[in-house]
């Protein structure tokens, strides 16, 4: 059924059946979404995954084969779009030469404010980021936690009604890490959808209301934590298991239907008393365990479940 254009001038982020090739690879493969007002939606997929050419989408700087993608109705190209839209790059985008008020005062004009919109702008900026006294200091001797914070407000010096943050917290030590925290639940409570990329199962866990998990430039999964848990594992749980040689129990944990992670091996059962049988059938082949734990699965536990491989790999 045709939608209105009412319709979609009411969410912040539609997705239709987006396809993007380059030279004969599918990058992205009919991928479809929706982000709602005031949500966190999370964006998570191992490196290779179309990830990236879906931010890039978004943002208008990929222009798809077919499907479109709309910022409140927009076209993400057009203009509008962009003026709805805030971008935090995984990379600093901000310069080192500046002070952080320079910074903010450059990135306004850059999106067209002046006056005292411009200064309302950079003194909320500086307040949110907690960089209010650090306003008049050069770039270049900041910490790195504090530059991470600047160049999440340099993308939000428009205040925009959406924003793109492409994992903010690499590299932040963990009290930088909690503060970006803070600033991204300030926003959502102002009503601010975000649309959050991270490396850090945790984080995603935390931080967000619903998580699309994409490979092989599909969506494969879409839902809150739980729904995607409750998915992909119904009421069974984990045990995880530490073996003493973990190279050479590699064949047994495969065959038993596990998973090496990490140097540890995981299975899936349903009743805690299967417990016993494993462990009884890793030591008949001569696996010593060292170490026993049971658990219920988590989003990584979905993630490798769904992939069969790591963020990174």
């Amino acid at each position: 059924m045709q939608r209105s254009m009412s319709t979609f001038h009411s969410r912040p982020l539609h997705i239709e059946e987006l396809v993007k090739r380059f030279a004969g690879v599918t990058a992205l493969d009919g991928v479809s979404l929706e982000v709602k007002p005031g949500e966190c939606f999370g964006l998570l997929g191992p490196n290779g995954a179309g990830k990236s050419t879906l931010i890039r989408s978004i943002v208008g700087r990929v222009r798809p084969n077919s499907g479109r993608v709309l910022i409140f109705g927009e076209r993400a190209e057009s203009p509008a779009a962009r003026a709805s839209l805030g971008w935090v790059p995984q990379e600093l985008a901000i310069y080192p030469r500046l002070t952080s008020r320079e910074n903010l005062v450059s990135f306004g004009r850059y999106h067209g404010l002046k006056g005292e919109d411009l200064q309302r702008a950079v003194a909320w900026c500086l307040k949110w980021a907690a960089l209010a006294d650090r306003d008049s200091e050069v770039v270049h001797h900041l910490s790195g936690g504090m530059k991470r914070r600047l160049n999440m407000a340099a993308g939000l010096i428009h205040r925009p009604r959406i924003v793109l943050m492409d994992e903010p917290t690499v590299g932040v030590d963990p009290q930088s890490r909690l503060r970006i925290f803070e600033m991204i639940d300030a926003l959502r409570r102002e009503g601010m959808s975000v649309i959050y990329t991270t490396h850090y199962m945790e984080e995603a866990e935390r931080l967000c209301d619903r998580i699309a998990i994409i490979d092989y430039g599909r969506i494969i999964a879409l839902g809150s934590k739980d729904e995607l848990i409750h998915g992909a594992f119904g009421s069974r749980s984990q045990v995880v298991v530490r073996f003493a040689q973990p190279d050479a129990v590699l064949p047994w944990i495969e065959r038993r239907g596990g998973r090496a992670v990490d140097g540890t091996a995981q299975f899936t059962i349903d009743q805690p008393t299967e417990i016993a049988g494993l462990l009884q059938a890793a030591a008949n082949e001569g696996h010593e365990p060292v170490d026993v734990s049971l658990h219920r699965p988590n989003l990584e536990s979905v993630f490798l479940q769904l992939t069969g491989r790591g963020l990174r790999e």
